[in-house]
């Protein structure tokens, strides 16, 4: 038993530091990155210079079009919302009804005149005001997932950054017109017509700035109080 079971680590060690290097499974296959289509191969031309299926793309633009090409967006995000709001309202209301006469004398009630009055008075103050703002920037490369039949790209992409306890991840997806594309083969975040842009964390930072399953039960809509 003594032997058998250094021989037993010794065999297993490999296979252990492979699973601990292995990169972790995708959560969202749907994110993965597109690959090109394949065009149809030319016939090659015997004795030419220059052969179609050598790919020497010397003239065409190097621009994102096809399926597959791949896009650098820049995340230029900056928004700021203020909304305030004020009501006051008051109303007072004041009426008397004076004794009534019956056959020329004032009706009376042990010697006082029998006679009302209503006197009502109703105020409402209410305030509010909210503010966000958010603010994202860098650049996150995507892959074109589909050429649209007007022209426009479909693309698709998202960066993953493990940093010591931490993951961030970034997610855009979106419709981009050709010409909107810059000569370095980039194009604004606010140039991408429905954008869905995420940006989520996760690790011993994300679980330190999230609050417990307790504390968001009393801050829930079922709290009653």
């Amino acid at each position: 038993m003594t032997v058998l079971f250094p021989r037993l680590v010794a065999a297993l060690a490999p296979a252990m530091l492979a699973a601990c290097t292995a990169l972790p499974p995708r959560d969202d296959a749907q994110w993965a990155a597109t690959a090109p289509v394949a065009a149809a191969a030319a016939p090659a031309a015997d004795g030419a210079i220059y052969h179609d299926e050598q790919g020497m793309e010397l003239f065409t633009d190097p621009r994102a079009h096809r399926t597959g090409d791949i896009l650098t967006i820049v995340l230029v995000e900056n928004t700021q919302a203020v909304k305030k709001s004020n009501t006051s309202t008051s109303k007072t209301d004041k009426s008397k009804i004076g004794a009534p006469t019956l056959f020329g004398k004032t009706a009376s009630f042990h010697g006082n005149p029998v006679g009302f009055g209503t006197d009502g008075e109703r105020s409402f103050d209410g305030g509010g005001s909210s503010s966000q703002s958010n603010q994202l920037s860098g650049n996150i490369t995507v892959t074109v997932v589909q050429r649209l039949g007007n022209g426009n790209l479909l693309v698709r992409g998202e960066k993953l950054l493990t940093i010591n306890q931490g993951q961030e991840l970034v997610r855009i997806a979106g419709i981009v017109r050709p010409q909107d594309i810059g000569q370095d083969n980039t194009v604004a975040s606010t140039r991408v017509a429905d954008a869905k842009i995420a940006y989520t964390g996760r690790g011993s930072l994300a679980d330190a700035n999230t609050q417990g399953w307790l504390s968001r039960f009393f801050n829930s809509r079922w709290m009653p109080f």
